[in-house]
């Protein structure tokens, strides 16, 4: 590997992480591979989540492009979540770390 080639690697790895380096991208994330939601469904299936860090979050996704929000003009209005395409292409990347971190993980006793 060559050095242009080094850092088009590392860019690309960045922009990777900077997508699910928070606490709750992952499992916004993964909440939303069963399909669209609503903001208070996801609130629900991510227990401990706060209004404020949900927020965050989906907000984080969609600048990047990862989820869609889709504004409905019912009374009240309604809002549901849903993974973009290049928000599903995410499954691989998250399955591959899942395989990694099962054949790596350490036991207490190791």
């Amino acid at each position: 590997m060559n050095r242009n080639d080094e850092q088009i690697c590392l860019a690309a790895v960045n922009e990777a992480l900077q997508v699910i380096g928070s606490k709750w991208a992952f499992f916004v994330i993964s909440q939303l591979y069963y399909g669209p939601q609503r903001f208070n469904q996801l609130r629900r299936n991510l227990s401990n989540i706060s209004i404020k860090s949900l927020t965050d979050i989906l907000r984080h996704l969609e600048l990047y492009k990862i989820v869609n929000r889709q504004v409905f003009p019912t009374i009240p209005i309604s809002v549901e979540y849903s993974l973009t395409e290049k928000g599903k292409e995410y499954r691989t990347i998250l399955l591959q770390m899942r395989e990694w971190g099962e054949k790596w993980i350490a036991t207490p006793d190791e």
